[in-house]
Formats: C-alpha cells, structure tokens, sequence
C-alpha cells in the first residue's frame, strides 16, 4: 500500500523535505513500530486506523529536476541516504510523466517558474484529482487554482530552513472540511511532522507566518550573535560564547515548547537587585522589545507583496 510522491522541482527545500520523509520512514522501519489508534470511523468497513497508516505513508518517490549536474548531485545524496535513498527516481525535464504516475506533488520550485511548470502540455491533465501541495512563498492558493483543474486540490505549505535539520515550522492553509479527508490529512502531517512541528491555519495569516517562522530564524540570529559578542567583549573566547548563546536560546526554547511561558521563565531566573534584571532594564531601554515586534510587522507587510504584480 502506499502512495507515490513527486517533489516537483527538487532543489534545496525539496531535497530536505524528502529526505526528513525518508529519514522519518528508515526510523518506523528499524523499530517494531505498532500504530496507535488516532482516527475513529463512524462509517463500518471504511475507514481504520491501520488503513489510513498505510495509505498516509509514501511507498514511491520521484524527484523532477531541470538540470543533469543536479540530477547527479541528488543521486549522490540520495545514494549515500540508504535503502530508501536509493530507491528514489531521479527524473530530468520529464516532469508531466512523473506527475502522471504520482498520487501527491509537492511543489518546490522558484516562485517565478511555477507558471511555465504547470503550464506544460498536459500537466494540467496529469495533476487531475490530485493533492498538489505547494511550498512557494507569496504564491496564492487562488493563483495556483487558476493553473490547474478544478478538480486538483491545492494546499500551500511554509516549512522554514530548519527543516534541513529536522527541527523546522511548517504551516499549512486549511482545507474546507467538504473537500478534505482523513487521509489527506494524515498524508500532509506525516510529510510536514518529518522534518520538525506542523500547524494547520487559515492562508489569511501565512504572511505573517512567512515573518515570524520564515524570515525568524535571521531575527533570532542576530540576537544570538548579539550575545555571543557581549560574551566576547566580556573576555570569553568566540567559540565558547557561541556555543553558549546557542545552547542557552535553544534550551529556553524547548521549555516554552514544553509549556512553560516565556514571561514565567523570565521572572524565575530575575532575583531582585540581580544581574538579570540590570540586563533586562538595559534591553529595554534600547527598545528591544518593540524593536523585535516590529521587524514582525515590517515583515508581513512585505511578504504581503511578494505575490502580487510588479509595479510599473
């Protein structure tokens, strides 16, 4: 059992998404893995949840790229990914004939060649009834629909570049309960959840997705990279500082993850008249707060125009 899956324009991200897929697989086949009910069918013989683990799970997968040296780069990478890896189809400039033979696309190319894509003769035809799930960033699902039939169901993704270590965001517009399943469901967070946490939202709030969790990671960077040089000028070696800016941020990360809010965390290490507070009295007097806040915003309102028209 099990579907096909496409990644139709298999570059930096594509690559990643499939080989967390891949990687997420190797690890449900090297341990006695026994799938723990999830869904309940109300209809008798339907649907169980054994059924929806095997049919949410790819069996096939096919890479489409455009040129031949990437086609031999991802055969080295896949190749040296294991059994799954090397199992991948690698194809070059055929890409209506591998979403032909697909049940799910993922669309991973640049932006500004999706039109000449699925604009080939006959992808529209091979994409029919098919879930077509794209990761192009100012993208609409209203444009993507008007370059398909109305048939293809189309969701957009946002994964940001931390999936490459499996620890990304990715958020994915909601479907109207009418025209999506179970199983469709499933398939999306078993892809998405393979390289790090998946959300489902309204596409109404992926500009501001594209900032806090896109565009995020460069914030957070910054501020990393702002201790770490505190830590310098206060005499210790670079390399250590680093490690422990980046330790620090990613532990207080993971207890906000785990439930614990970011403004408790902050006033259980503040004692009165100690060190943490004195930094934070001097954080906020050079706006800190704010400032963060708003680069957010300024965000957002960019991301707002990256789909729409160039200006004359």
């Amino acid at each position: 059992m099990g579907y096909t899956l496409c990644v139709l324009g298999c570059g930096t991200m594509g690559v990643a998404v499939l080989s967390g897929v891949l990687a997420s697989l190797d690890a449900k086949n090297s341990t006695a893995f026994v799938p723990q009910p999830k869904w309940e069918s109300h209809t008798s013989g339907t649907v169980t949840p054994q059924t929806l683990e095997d049919e949410s799970l790819p069996s096939r997968f096919i890479a489409c790229v455009s040129r031949e040296e990437t086609a031999r780069k991802l055969g080295t990478a896949f190749f040296a990914a294991g059994t799954l890896g090397r199992s991948v189809e690698i194809v070059q400039g055929r890409n209506v004939d591998a979403v032909r033979q697909s049940n799910v696309v993922l669309l991973c190319c640049k932006p500004q060649v999706a039109s000449p894509i699925l604009s080939e003769a006959g992808m529209k035809e091979a994409l029919e009834g098919k879930l077509l799930i794209s990761i192009l960033a100012g993208v609409t699902i209203a444009q993507l629909e008007a370059m398909v039939l109305p048939s293809t169901k189309v969701v957009r993704a946002m994964p940001n570049t931390p999936c490459k270590i499996r620890e990304g965001m990715t958020v994915v517009s909601s479907l109207p309960p009418s025209e999506q399943s179970e199983l469709e469901r499933s398939i999306i967070l078993n892809i998405f959840s393979s390289i790090g946490r998946c959300r489902f939202l309204e596409e109404k709030h992926f500009d501001a997705c594209t900032a806090l969790s896109g565009s995020g990671p460069a914030f957070a960077c910054i501020f990393l990279e702002a201790m770490a040089d505190g830590g310098v000028m206060m005499g210790l070696p670079r390399a250590e500082a680093l490690e422990l800016a980046a330790q620090t941020l990613q532990g207080a990360a993971r207890m906000t993850l785990a439930g614990t809010h970011p403004a408790q965390l902050k006033d259980a290490v503040t004692t009165p008249g100690g060190c943490t507070i004195a930094g934070l009295l001097a954080m906020e007097d050079g706006r800190v707060r704010s400032t963060i806040a708003r680069a957010i915003q300024v965000a957002t309102e960019r991301a707002s125009e990256l789909g729409q028209p160039a200006k004359k």
